[in-house]
């Protein structure tokens, strides 16, 4: 927990009781104090908001108020698709973890919704298998006792207007049962083809509308938001006319991990990298995701989508667009997002598409000690299909920061090991007063900020050899969370869900954002259309022409 201020009142030494976000009644007196005696020192005002009544807000609400962590108010979180495997291994689990560290409120209710003839009962049982199983934090019985008190379920398929009507009924009820106050999240669990099918019945029964019982609604969005801009501009227009602009939380994963929050504290935090931090010592960009494994059951949804479509346009143009932006005004949603806009107006495609823009498509090969197929021969996917499962392209980003710096990105499947991360490389030193054999064994120097699994930092210099030659070499500074920390850091979707809650919007992409990334794709994407992809076997990093497109401007893949 964060340390009270230096001008922060002392606590209390006995503590009255507490209302459901853990804060004393308004005007109650502290333990063995009389109403009449000295009043105990109260928050500074400028620590205190004020609700649309006018009245102050609760404290512990407050993003001014470091002392103890943001709690929501009391309100409900609206799985559609509850069933499926974002529930299953994400969502759930997150939801649990966040009342196991006491941080939902009491009047807190999860509410599924899918086609199983489930009730409230079946559900809780269902959902508290998946919590014991995915949960980061220690299972406590009591906690889940106390959370699926609040748990409950409604069936039906999301063309069925009874079933909507039900949701909405039900939704009412818990207005008073639980004392809700009309505080609402839909979270879309559903294929993005789904999307307009649900946010039209929200729309319809008027569930997204806070005229009548008060409170917000808001509405999260999975990825990925639309195939090209043109799609994700129409659903733009949709979601923000059933929910307004602010109330749209477009989630992504990624920007809730620690590491990539961590990236703002890096740069503008410490005077150490921002001097650094451009053209003229910033050699060259590499961002890389690398997963081990394959499609698994995903055949339908992938090979339409692609990895362009499916990581890139999002996860990598997002951690791109943190890493080169300029510093914001203020740690703000609006200040941040303006910054990363600007980076993303000015991200170009190769101008050499034929050499700079490599997809490849992974085929049979070993991985880990096991033989494991290709991909035209994984289920469900056709003998003729060009779908990338990797890709490699050079962007560049059109600013005086970063003109002239190759930003290389690529992800792919079947890759040796699972790794995602940001390696910024150095430009050589202009004068090296050594011979050509003293510095054989030496690189660039590179920082490279690892996402993922591993996540931390690693800082590559050259050091000399001990001995009593002149020899030098690369040596590598390590900073791990898990070492350097003794809290483990939350799991991604803890962090965002409860955001969502409290409304903090900061790590999630608006709508010009996407717009932007798919400006990017959809260059590539009708370059690459009818061309076939090259071939790569599983377990190497990607095809020979990837490697090719670094070779021939004298730089090489950094091996994760």
């Amino acid at each position: 927990m964060t340390q009270p201020a230096a001008d922060a009142p002392e606590a209390s030494a006995t503590t009255p009781e507490t209302t459901d976000a853990g804060a004393p009644p308004p005007g109650t007196p502290a333990e063995g104090s009389s109403a009449t005696g000295p009043s105990t020192p109260s928050i500074p005002p400028g620590q205190l908001t004020a609700t649309p009544g006018g009245r102050a807000a609760n404290p512990l609400r407050d993003p001014a108020d470091r002392r103890l962590p943001r709690v929501p108010e009391p309100c409900a979180l609206v799985i559609f698709g509850v069933t499926g495997d974002l529930s299953r291994k994400k969502l759930i689990p997150a939801i649990y973890d966040l009342a196991n560290r006491d941080l939902l409120p009491p009047g807190f209710v999860v509410l599924g919704f899918a086609r199983r003839d489930w009730g409230d009962g079946e559900f809780e049982e269902v959902a508290r298998e998946w919590a014991k199983n995915g949960a980061r934090t220690q299972w406590r019985e009591d906690a889940w006792e106390r959370l699926s008190e609040n748990i409950k379920f409604v069936a039906g398929s999301f063309d069925d207007d009874d079933a909507f009507d039900h949701l909405h009924a039900t939704l009412k009820e818990l207005h008073d049962e639980h004392g809700i106050l009309g505080n609402a999240a839909f979270y879309l669990s559903i294929p993005p083809t789904l999307f307009p099918m649900v946010l039209n019945q929200i729309e319809r029964t008027k569930m997204a509308d806070t005229t009548t019982d008060g409170g917000w609604r808001r509405v999260v969005v999975e990825k990925p938001f639309g195939h090209d801009v043109e799609s994700s501009k129409e659903l733009n227009r949709l979601v923000d006319n059933v929910f307004s602009p602010e109330n749209v939380f477009r989630i992504d994963h990624y920007l809730g991990k620690e590491t990539v929050q961590n990236l703002l504290a890096l740069r503008f935090a410490n005077q150490l990298f921002e001097p650094i931090w451009n053209a003229h010592y910033v050699d060259s960009v590499q961002i890389t995701m690398a997963e081990d494994v394959g499609i698994g059951t995903r055949a339908g949804f992938y090979d339409k989508t692609g990895t362009a479509r499916d990581v890139i346009q999002n996860h990598l143009l997002q951690l791109l667009a943190l890493a080169a932006m300029e510093e914001p005004v203020s740690f703000t949603a609006d200040a941040i997002r303006t910054e990363k806009l600007k980076v993303l107006h000015a991200t170009k495609p190769p101008a050499d598409m034929e050499h700079d823009a490599i997809r490849g498509q992974y085929e049979q090969g070993w991985l880990a000690g096991l033989r494991v197929p290709g991909y035209l021969q994984e289920k469900d996917i056709p003998e003729t299909s060009t779908t990338e499962t990797y890709a490699a392209i050079k962007l560049g980003i059109h600013t005086r920061r970063w003109a002239g710096v190759p930003f290389y990105v690529r992800a792919g499947k079947r890759l040796p090991r699972r790794v995602t991360e940001i390696a910024v490389l150095f430009k050589k030193a202009p004068h090296l007063p050594f011979a050509n054999t003293d510095t054989e064994a030496l690189g660039r120097n590179q920082l490279v900020i690892k996402v993922q699994p591993d996540e931390g930092m690693t800082l590559k210099f050259g050091s000399k050899v001990p001995g009593s030659a002149m020899e030098v070499r690369d040596v590598a500074m390590d900073f791990l969370y898990g070492e350097a920390f003794t809290e483990s850091s939350p799991e991604a979707y803890e962090r965002l869900i409860l955001d969502v809650l409290v409304g903090d919007s900061t790590l999630f992409p608006n709508a010009d954002e996407v717009e932007a990334s798919w400006v990017v794709i959809d260059a590539l994407e009708e370059f690459w259309e009818g061309k076939q992809p090259f071939k790569y076997r599983a377990g190497e990093w990607g095809p020979r022409a990837a490697d090719e497109m670094l070779e021939r401007e004298g730089r090489n893949w950094r091996r994760p």
